[in-house]
């Protein structure tokens, strides 16, 4: 039986679906915070709440494999991860993957440290384990893709600094490939995209699925954060957006691996492609 937690996430719904191509569908449990709204995966679902570690031994009760999609909760992920690895320590499972982040035990990225403590917490269980580090989804770019979109504008503080992101739907195939495949015991796999791109790449993606102009501006991170928070930003959000492209312009987030593809068995999606699902 393959659990997957947090699977009332948008990640967590899509390996659900890929898992579903690969194995019946009553091997499969969605752990989620609110069950209801998981409901309609057509598979069996039991309550995980990160927070409530009760729920969590009886969610992984009988697994196999478990997949440990990351919290949400910047500062909070920690305890709760350990939370998951404890109940799937518990349950005797014989595959724990983690969805992590590029290079987290030796990266400055501003998103590392916690995936950095749970990797740790993760090998020091003693479970055969897989370590996904998913590089950026461009999915997160939404917001500002539909905002160049209107304007022509996509404005950013990233230089040509380079993304090796793909979309959240090639990670979670990843993810699926990796839970019902073999050998991936103990593996550290850093996932992305095939080809790295730049903001000005993503404008001219986006160019060519709108068919107008847009073009990249980059500024100095002040009057990026500045534009921000004049746009609705919320102060913290800003704050993680524009140190973001600070990490980006740094090129913490350039390589390209091909591991993904590789776990696919087919080239990942390319960008214009993954603009065009966000704007249709």
């Amino acid at each position: 039986m393959i659990v997957v937690t947090g699977a009332g996430g948008q990640l967590g719904r899509l390996v659900i679906e890929n898992l579903k191509q690969h194995v019946p569908a009553d091997q499969i449990v969605a752990g989620a915070r609110s069950p209801e709204k998981v409901a309609d995966l057509g598979v069996e679902v039991r309550e995980a709440d990160y927070d409530r570690p009760e729920t969590l031994k009886t969610a992984l009760d009988g697994a196999d494999k478990v997949l440990l999609i990351s919290g949400n909760e910047v500062g909070s992920r920690v305890p709760q991860h350990t939370a998951v690895v404890e109940a799937a320590t518990q349950a005797g499972v014989s595959l724990l993957a983690y969805t992590s982040a590029p290079k987290a035990d030796t990266s400055p990225l501003i998103l590392a440290p916690e995936h950095k403590a749970t990797e740790e917490v993760v090998r020091a269980s003693g479970l055969p384990y897989t370590i996904l580090r998913n590089n950026w989804y461009i999915e997160n770019f939404e917001r500002a893709i539909r905002q160049a979109a209107q304007t022509g504008v996509y404005l950013g503080s990233a230089g040509e600094g380079l993304v090796a992101g793909t979309t959240r739907a090639d990670y979670a195939a990843g993810a699926a490939a990796v839970l019902t495949g073999e050998g991936h015991e103990n593996r550290v796999y850093e996932l992305g995209g095939d080809v790295a791109f730049t903001y000005a790449d993503l404008a001219a993606a986006i160019a060519t699925v709108t068919g107008k102009d847009v073009t990249y501006t980059d500024v100095a991170p002040e009057e990026h954060q500045s534009a921000l928070l004049a746009a609705g930003v919320p102060e913290a959000m800003a704050g993680f957006v524009v140190a973001l492209d600070a990490n980006t312009r740094d090129g913490l987030l350039a390589e390209t691996t091909g591991e993904l593809s590789r776990l696919l068995g087919r080239p990942t999606t390319p960008l214009a492609e993954g603009v065009r699902a966000i704007l249709a």
